[in-house]
């Protein structure tokens, strides 16, 4: 009994510290509200507009980004070739790259003076697109969220029984008909997930939309609140609009959950790649256009941010002690951040396993979803919230740094509870019975059992909450200030004030920073035997 108590009670602990701090803000933003009239938004022009733009760009962004992910997943499924690990690498590592990053890069290739408008110039022609507006909104969030969705895809294809395909083979069903049979069953289970999570991105967008929007004309619900409450200091409107983001955002997960199925567990082996038995030129040339297609978007933008960064100005920057204290900062914030979402992380799935293996599943189930609960609460959103409240008893920008770094913590929450939590439930199944047997808990099955075993998924998880707070923009954007900056937000100004080739070099070290970080964990941590 006691050392089921210390199983669920850290959990619950942290999960009610989390539900308290979440309430405790949109008790706050509703306290901010003169009226809360649901129909607010519709009243005001610029707001319904803002309100319509929000869901127009989710929606094509969504649908660009999952539409060519399909044949391209497809593709990398069926071909084997030199350098296809380093192209899933790099989509892998598109989840972590700083947005800024990102957006410099499309600015350096698609951008008014990019390699693009060059290449028109010595035609004498001029780029007939302007990255800024919905054009360059769409670029960026799919040359972000393509790679995403087609790995998450390739999961999905990559997990159908070898023995299929050889059925397939001999049944003489190739081309169309083997993927609508074989291939399209799987996808269209896995589909509801990906659209749900790459719209809710999209929609939640805030650094892309603040880079690129270009004007009011491109101004997302997200960036409205931020221009309330930084610029007009609109409390009540800001409030408004953040509970109609939290609703729309939860709206959104359940109706995900509603259309999403559970992939089926089928056995037969998936450790192989499938052979093209009935293999034709017209299959080869339509795999290679959609892997040539995903090598296009996802190399240029980041052989660009690196070589734009190698210029006249990296001595001249790297001597600004400005940046080193933004880089201070950063690195402060992310290891903190990541450090608390880790434990915060473990602690939930500790409660959640023990639940499981009692057969409980709605208790557990409902502990996770409260870990997750920043996935419908945008970090803005909350970051709005913990303003209004802290203003309340001092002043809030003297407490800038502690809320950022809370604010990220819950952004990487998520995501280190979907690194741990199957592979802390298989481990309690396996060893669960051995080390009952041998009376063996606390420190030492910490020490013999769970370390050994969780070591690479913690590291993994510990890289990812790391990068993923090192390139944030959005509580650092609320709470910065001259005197307070990291690197991404230190980036952003220098784009703001076109100094481009500073902000190349900051862009490049930042880029340096997030990979070079995550390879190196994932070297030492992860893939040491």
């Amino acid at each position: 009994m006691n050392t089921r108590v210390t199983q669920i009670l850290p959990g619950i602990v942290s999960a009610g510290l989390i539900v308290t701090l979440v309430l405790c803000a949109i008790s706050a933003l509703i306290s901010q509200a003169n009226e809360l009239n649901p129909f607010f938004i519709w009243q005001d022009p610029y707001l319904r507009h803002v309100a319509g733009f929000s869901f127009y760009q989710a929606l094509l962004s969504t649908l660009l980004s999952v539409i060519p992910a399909i044949p391209a997943a497809y593709a990398l499924s069926r071909r084997n070739f030199p350098g296809r690990s380093l192209l899933l690498r790099l989509f892998a590592m598109t989840l972590v790259l700083p947005v800024l990053v990102a957006v410099f890069g499309l600015l350096a290739i698609y951008g008014k003076s990019g390699l693009l408008a060059e290449l028109y110039q010595h035609f004498g022609e001029s780029l007939p697109f302007s990255i800024y507006g919905l054009n360059g909104i769409l670029l960026a969030h799919v040359f972000l969220n393509f790679p995403l969705a087609t790995r998450l895809l390739l999961q999905s294809l990559e997990g159908i029984p070898f023995e299929q395909h050889q059925l397939a083979a001999h049944l003489g069903i190739k081309g169309w008909h083997k993927f609508r049979f074989v291939a399209w069953p799987r996808l269209r289970q896995q589909l509801p997930h990906v659209i749900g999570l790459i719209f809710m991105l999209c929609f939640t967008s805030f650094a892309v939309i603040m880079s690129l929007g270009g004007g009011p004309k491109a101004t997302t619900i997200e960036l409205a609140i931020y221009q309330a409450l930084r610029y007009d200091f609109d409390l009540a409107g800001g409030a408004i609009l953040a509970l109609w983001q939290m609703l729309i955002c939860s709206s959104l997960v359940l109706i995900t959950q509603r259309f999403a199925k559970p992939l089926s567990t089928m056995s037969g082996s998936v450790s192989r790649q499938p052979e093209n038995y009935l293999d034709t030129w017209q299959a080869k040339s339509w795999d290679w256009l959609w892997i040539g297609f995903a090598i296009l978007l996802v190399l240029p933008p980041i052989l660009a941010v690196i070589s734009a960064g190698l210029n006249s100005k990296l001595p001249t920057l790297l001597a600004e002690p400005a940046l080193w204290q933004a880089v201070a900062n950063s690195l402060k914030i992310a290891l903190l951040a990541c450090v608390l979402a880790v434990t915060a992380g473990v602690a939930i799935l500790l409660a959640s396993r023990q639940w499981r293996i009692e057969k409980k599943t709605l208790p557990a189930d409902g502990i996770e979803l409260l870990g997750t609960i920043i996935l419908v609460t945008p970090g803005l959103v909350l970051s709005t919230g913990i303003f209004l409240l802290l203003r309340q008893y001092t002043d809030a920008f003297e407490a800038a740094f502690w809320v950022v770094v809370g604010v990220n913590a819950l952004m990487a929450l998520p995501y280190v509870i979907k690194t741990l939590s199957q592979p802390m439930l298989h481990l309690a199944q396996q060893y669960n019975p051995l080390c009952q047997s041998l009376g063996m808990h606390g420190l030492s099955r910490l020490r013999l059992v769970e370390w050994r075993a969780l070591r690479k998924p913690l590291a993994q998880a510990l890289a990812i909450g790391f990068v993923l707070s090192l390139g944030d923009l959005g509580a650092i954007a609320l709470f910065g200030s001259r005197d307070f900056q990291t690197l991404p937000l230190y980036l952003f100004q220098l784009m703001g004030s076109y100094q481009m080739d500073a902000a190349a070099v900051a862009a490049l070290i930042l880029l340096l920073l997030s990979l070079g970080l995550f390879t190196l964990v994932e070297k030492i941590l992860i893939r040491t035997p």
